[in-house]
């Protein structure tokens, strides 16, 4: 019976979770992809992986792991990822990836950079790149 109870107890924390949380992260999902269906798609695969290892993140952030997945998802896809539409469709999926997490999300560079398994000063110029395609968009 206690078995049970947890089981109850975790999904119910996760549902909180997902309650909290799930507005935000589609967000982050819909900027990096540009289409809704797809970033729906990419946000229920983060989901179910944070599920699957909720019992584990006991002490973490699980917006912070579930925004990770999101973010490695969208990686490994973005090779084949045209950029839908809105205003990030012309940048490329590594600089909507970082301009995202530094921008939008706040990361800092260093955990950016370790999240995305690249150099520090990588981050800083695919940010910087990303900022000024979007001024010239602007500008034109």
């Amino acid at each position: 019976m206690r078995v049970v109870d947890q089981q109850a107890g975790s999904y119910a924390e996760f549902e909180a979770f997902v309650a909290g949380a799930a507005g935000r992260l589609l967000h982050v999902a819909v900027l990096l992809t540009g289409e809704p269906d797809s970033a729906r798609r990419l946000l229920a695969g983060a989901l179910a992986r944070t599920y699957a290892n909720w019992r584990r993140l006991r002490g973490d952030d699980p917006y912070d792991f579930t925004r990770q997945e999101l973010c490695a998802a969208f990686a490994r896809s973005g090779r084949h990822h045209h950029g839908g539409a809105g205003l990030l469709a012309r940048l490329s999926p590594p600089e909507r990836l970082v301009l995202v997490l530094r921008l939008y999300e706040g990361v800092a560079e260093e955990v950016t950079a370790a999240q995305l398994g690249m150099p520090v000063e990588r981050v800083r110029v695919l940010c910087n790149r990303a900022v000024e395609a979007l001024r010239n968009r602007e500008a034109a």
